[in-house]
Formats: C-alpha cells, sequence, structure tokens
C-alpha cells in the first residue's frame, strides 16, 4: 500500500526517523476518536478491513470530542478522528496536527417524547426548534460533556440567542455523560435532546421516542481525520498513522464507509476529497 506524505516538513523527518523495519516495528496504532463512530458500530464495520489490507492493528479511545482532542494534544494517540471542524482546524494551526481532511459526515436530530410538549414537529429551523423548548420549559437533556455534539448544540443555542445555563438544572439538564447514556437519560425523563443520527439508529432503547425535527442545513455533522505531528511529539507512529489516514480518505475506505447500514440505512456519507 502505497503512503502519501502531505506535509513537507516531515519528508526529512521520515529519511532521518526511518529505518526499513519500522513498519514490522509498529504495526499497531492508536485513534483518538469520538464516541459516535464507536457506538454506532461504524469501527467493527471498518477495522477487519483496514487490518486485512494494511497487517497494522488500530486501537480506537473512544471518548468525547474534547477529550480526543486533549488526548492528542498531550500525545497520547497517533491518530484523531472526530467531530468539531472549528477545534480540529486549531488543532492543527497550533502544531499538533499534520493535516486535516473531511472524511464523511451525517447529521444531527432532535428527538423526543411522542406527546412532543414544544411542538418540535412543527418547527421551521434548528433554532427555532430551541426557541420552541425554551419558551415551554420542556426538559432537555444536554450532554454537556464538551463532546462534538455539545459544541453544535451550543453553537445552535447561541444562533438562537438563548442562554440555557440560566436554566440548568430546572428544564435544562446536563448529564456530563456520552450520547447513549444521554438519551437513556432523555428517554427516563421524557425530555428532548440532540444526537447524531448514527447513535439514534443504533441506540436500542428508544421506546416511543422518535426523531422530531431533523433536515436542517445547520445540522450538518462532518467529521475529520488528522494524522498527530511527530515534530512536536516524537514518539508518535507517524508512517503507520499515515497508512491509516490514507486508506480512510483512499478510494477503499470511502467504499467501506458507504457501505456500512444498520436496519438498511446507511449511517454516514464519505466526501473526502
Amino acid at each position: 500500500m502505497r503512503t502519501v506524505l502531505r506535509h513537507p516538513c516531515l519528508y526529512l523527518w521520515f529519511a532521518l526517523a526511518w529505518p526499513v523495519s519500522a513498519m514490522a516495528e509498529q504495526a499497531s496504532i492508536i485513534v483518538q476518536s469520538t464516541t459516535s463512530t464507536a457506538n454506532s458500530g461504524l469501527y467493527d464495520h471498518l477495522l477487519p478491513r483496514f487490518e486485512a489490507d494494511s497487517g497494522v492493528r488500530v486501537n480506537v479511545v473512544a471518548v468525547g470530542t474534547g477529550q480526543a482532542i486533549r488526548n492528542a494534544v498531550n500525545g497520547d494517540a497517533d491518530v484523531l478522528l472526530v467531530h468539531a471542524k472549528s477545534a480540529e482546524e486549531k488543532f492543527v494551526t497550533d502544531g499538533y496536527g499534520v493535516e486535516r481532511f473531511d472524511l464523511m459526515y451525517n447529521d444531527f436530530v432532535f428527538v423526543g417524547p411522542p406527546t412532543d410538549p414544544a411542538g418540535l414537529s412543527g418547527a421551521s429551523s434548528a433554532t427555532d426548534a430551541l426557541a420552541r423548548i425554551a419558551s415551554s420549559e420542556a426538559l432537555f437533556a444536554s450532554r454537556g460533556d464538551d463532546s462534538g455534539t455539545h459544541k453544535k448544540e451550543l453553537s445552535l443555542w447561541r444562533l438562537a440567542s438563548i442562554e440555557p445555563f440560566a436554566a440548568s438544572g430546572t428544564w435544562y439538564r446536563e448529564t456530563g455523560s456520552g450520547m447513549g447514556a444521554t438519551l437513556n437519560v432523555a428517554v427516563g425523563m421524557d425530555a428532548y435532546s440532540i444526537t447524531d443520527r448514527a447513535t439514534w439508529l443504533s441506540f436500542a432503547n428508544k421506546h416511543e421516542f422518535k426523531i422530531l425535527f431533523e433536515g436542517d442545513p445547520l445540522l450538518l455533522n462532518q467529521y475529520g481525520i488528522i494524522l498527530v505531528n511527530p515534530l512536536k511529539h516524537p514518539h508518535v507512529k507517524a508512517k503507520t498513522g499515515q497508512v491509516f489516514v490514507d486508506w480512510m480518505i483512499g478510494g477503499q475506505g470511502q467504499q467501506a464507509i458507504a457501505a456500512y447500514r444498520r436496519d438498511g440505512k446507511q449511517l454516514f456519507f464519505p466526501n473526502a476529497r
């Protein structure tokens, strides 16, 4: 498999640091990743294919996007795969990542009880949906964990010119947990929540909850992939990590992403360029 280096500073680094046997010595990598890619079952679908093609084992650490980025900043990763584009771009600008690539996308959706007390099914936009929740003081379960989903939620509240933290502990509930746990809380309280579609389709405890609002372009959920910079952390397995990046954004990886389905529904849509 051909490995393509896209960052000019790395050419000299590889020439000096990588003997011919380096690949055999570093046949595993750590990927810091968001929980949605793991909880959806995507890695169970992708990684056996990649490992069969490359001989490289991938160890995934699935945490919220904010924590994944912090872990990568600390050098506890070879590759970062998350969904908060502005934070990813800062990660690269600050020198911790080599280059960011769009990888795939899906979308966020509002879910809630069938009674729909705030009338989200009649909302005209994502910000209108939030305004209806706030004005009716209907229960809303937020992840509150600095994940990519939480970052998206906060950006939508800002666009709606609503400060939800003033209602923290009343109708606005912060779980500080992952998406699955937050959805369980929402179902238990008959509360609304925002989730990525892949996690929702994979979530087994829906009861009568359903998607009540979707389709606003603001709810786009873009994922990116980044090689951690070995010039910042020399122990990073950059050559092996680049093999993974190249496979994911290349034809084999993109086709494998497109082929992944749950209950006949495609969960992620590849868009690497």
